[in-house]
């Protein structure tokens, strides 16, 4: 058994000689084929640990009690840094170069972050500062602008460049973390899930007020989704010439789901509990007032030899 392995270490070697030899001299330094392999095995063996090693990270915090989906992927990410730094300078050691020979290329590499890479390293320290503060966390129900309309949406994961949102519409929104620094967020479930919603409604000037404050509870208790404790409200925003404004609220504790739904429900329940109490709601109405003229009377005297004119027809 010896004897095989000094004879398998005498061939190793032997080969290990042989591709040592296919080489090149670049200045100082020696390059051949074998320290070429042996640079790809370990920048090969960095990368593998790295992945691997951020996956076991995730796994392993996943596990433990006690945290929070903020405090989770805060740790998630710091120790997946730590393992690609710990993989990096392991490296940079096993393939004998020396820190000083980044010196050389400190002035380039400033520049670069300053310039290309700036916007990538702002998004990724704030993307942590999110996770540290916990205003904005996964499972979170925030309000999302296209540039015309806000639309709700659940916050799925906080990565290196963006937030990732998706809307009830199953849109998915990539958010850069530095314009939820910089901006205003509507998170709504911040600091509690649970969310009020208001609902106009109008009826006629005539209505019993107390009796329309009645059938609106009614209908928003109906639905199932609205909250029995805080209970829903009705409050008249304002007595026009014909009609009363009036807005019921009421709340709910998944505002995931949307707000959409609840509204439509509370007034399908509300329109049928109108119609069975005989409570109706105003139409437009528009008056046009005629001032006096000279051709307007022209017209009213024309209009009326017509009337006289058909009344008079042999046909009549």
């Amino acid at each position: 058994m010896n004897a095989t392995t000094r004879h398998l270490s005498r061939q190793i070697r032997a080969a290990m000689d042989a591709l040592d030899d296919i080489s090149i001299d670049v200045g100082h330094y020696h390059i051949s084929l074998a320290n070429a392999a042996w640079m790809v095995l370990v920048i090969t063996a960095a990368l593998a640990f790295g992945m691997l090693g951020g996956r076991v990270a995730r796994r392993t915090l996943r596990r433990v009690g006690g945290l929070d989906p903020a405090r989770q992927v805060l740790g998630e990410k710091l120790l997946t840094l730590m393992i690609w730094a710990f993989a990096f300078f392991a490296t940079i050691d096993q393939l004998g170069i020396s820190l000083t020979a980044f010196t050389v290329f400190s002035g380039a590499f400033g520049l670069a972050i300053g310039f290309g890479l700036q916007k990538t390293f702002g998004n990724m320290i704030a993307g942590i500062i999110l996770l540290m503060d916990r205003s904005i966390k996964p499972g979170d129900v925030i309000a999302v602008t296209n540039g015309t309309t806000n639309t709700m949406g659940v916050v799925n994961r906080i990565g290196v460049r963006a937030v990732s949102v998706t809307t009830l519409d199953n849109r998915e929104y990539l958010i850069p973390n530095e314009n939820l620094m910089t901006s205003q967020v509507e998170n709504w479930s911040f600091s509690s899930r649970q969310v009020a919603v208001s609902i106009p409604v109008s009826v006629a000037s005539d209505s019993d007020i107390d009796a329309v404050e009645a059938l609106l509870l009614q209908a928003a208790q109906r639905v199932p989704r609205v909250l029995a404790d805080p209970p829903c409200s009705v409050l008249v925003i304002n007595l026009g010439p014909g009609a009363i404004d009036m807005t019921v609220s009421c709340w709910i504790i998944d505002p995931e789901h949307g707000i959409g739904a609840i509204r439509s429900a509370v007034l399908k329940n509300t329109w049928a509990l109108f119609r069975e109490h005989g409570v109706t709601i105003p139409y437009t109405q528009t008056d046009l007032h005629l001032g006096d003229s000279e051709g307007l009377r022209r017209l009213v005297q024309a209009l009326e030899h017509t009337s006289v004119a058909a009344n008079e027809s042999p046909d009549h």
